[in-house]
């Protein structure tokens, strides 16, 4: 701008490229100021499907957003799921394997008895090598099968375990049935029997309610029609 105030200098030129010269020196000058930085590429439109969260909220369109927002919605609840299945499955593995009262623990209890009891060693073998298995499967994973149990309720609310499970030794293999009462006013179940039977010998007895004077099952108990005392 400052040429084009100054007709001295233009004057020097011939009056033919004189015009071409004003011209040059007023692009150069309206030029200055402005960017010479390339146009930005187009972006991806954001979908639920690839939204990585790279674009800001505010350069969404009004269908990026609903988009993000579904995708947030859906992954959210993908994660209360996951915390309610794992609260279920802690749970159940609590209630069926780790607590105090669950069938896993009586049976574990129960086949401790079996094995620390000179009886069932002197028919079965020595404490070590006897393994303890629930009822016959295809799976020959012996620790896998399942123990046979239930636990019902009598018309006096009184809780029923009766459980059996197979244990072999060295010698011989023979059959644990057991059986516990709950009274609703107890917290804990107490044997009524726990026994041993071993083809082509007596039945053992580990527990035994009527033959013990300080068990709490030993009071009359109807057990499927059966008054038990």
């Amino acid at each position: 701008m400052n040429a084009i105030c100054r007709p001295g200098p233009l004057l020097s030129f011939p009056a033919a490229i004189r015009p071409i010269i004003v011209s040059r020196l007023y692009a150069t000058q309206t030029g200055l100021g402005t960017s010479n930085a390339a146009p930005q590429p187009r972006r991806k439109a954001v979908t639920a499907f690839n939204d990585d969260g790279r674009v800001a909220w505010g350069n969404l369109s009004a269908r990026e957003k609903v988009a993000r927002t579904t995708q947030q919605s859906f992954n959210f609840s993908l994660i209360i799921a996951g915390a309610v299945l794992t609260a279920g499955v802690t749970y159940l593995m609590y209630t069926e394997v780790f607590s105090p009262e669950s069938k896993t623990s009586y049976f574990n209890r129960a086949f401790d008895q079996v094995r620390h009891d000179s009886r069932c060693t002197e028919l079965l073998g020595p404490t070590k090598k006897i393994k303890a298995y629930g009822e016959p499967t295809r799976n020959s994973w012996r620790r896998a099968r399942p123990i046979a149990s239930k636990i019902t309720k009598d018309q006096t609310g009184t809780e029923h375990l009766v459980m059996h499970f197979n244990v072999e030794g060295p010698l011989n293999q023979g059959i644990v049935n057991l059986h516990m009462t709950r009274r609703p006013s107890e917290s804990e179940f107490f044997y009524r029997y726990l026994t041993l039977e071993v083809k082509g010998h007596q039945r053992i007895y580990l527990e035994n309610a009527d033959t013990d004077p300080d068990n709490p099952a030993k009071s009359k108990t109807k057990f499927f029609g059966i008054t038990w005392r």
